[in-house]
């Protein structure tokens, strides 16, 4: 009775990555310092510093992040965070963990993440991220070859 009626024919589509991971952080990796940018990152090896990122920020399940703010457009964790997140769209994973603060428009959480902070949710998210970069990868052009001989 409330169903709708579907016919045989009409098949779902996936929907599409807007996003999609540029850069990787591989699993055994330590890095110190910032990540600063537009793409997506995804970081399955142990990182500590800042974080800005005008994309997508993924900690694989084997990653670990120490930040005192994460700002990126969406952030997935399925492994560790110790560090505020600022996003427009936070999901925690099943075998995600967070300790910190959270200040995001949109939440998305599996059983049995977990959580050590505040949620605020807000209409909107200044996220501070400066100034589009300019140009794409695919706009810079090459460095000339060398003139010596």
């Amino acid at each position: 009775m409330f169903k709708r009626n579907v016919s045989p024919t009409e098949t779902t589509q996936p929907i599409p990555s807007v996003e999609r991971i540029t850069s990787v952080l591989g699993p055994g990796v330590i890095w110190q310092g910032s990540i600063n940018g537009s793409g997506g990152v995804r970081i399955e090896g142990a990182f500590e510093g800042e974080i800005a990122l005008r994309g997508l920020l993924v900690v694989g399940e084997t990653g670990r992040v120490t930040c005192e703010n994460i700002r990126a457009n969406t952030v997935i964790v399925a492994g560790a965070v110790r560090g505020n997140i600022t996003t427009e769209k936070l999901e925690i994973r099943s075998t995600g963990r967070v300790w910190g603060d959270v200040v995001t428009t949109a939440f998305v959480t599996e059983e049995g993440a977990f959580l050590r902070g505040q949620i605020r949710m807000e209409e909107t998210v200044e996220l501070d991220l400066g100034p589009p970069p300019e140009g794409t990868p695919s706009e810079i052009s090459e460095i000339p070859p060398s003139q010596e001989e």
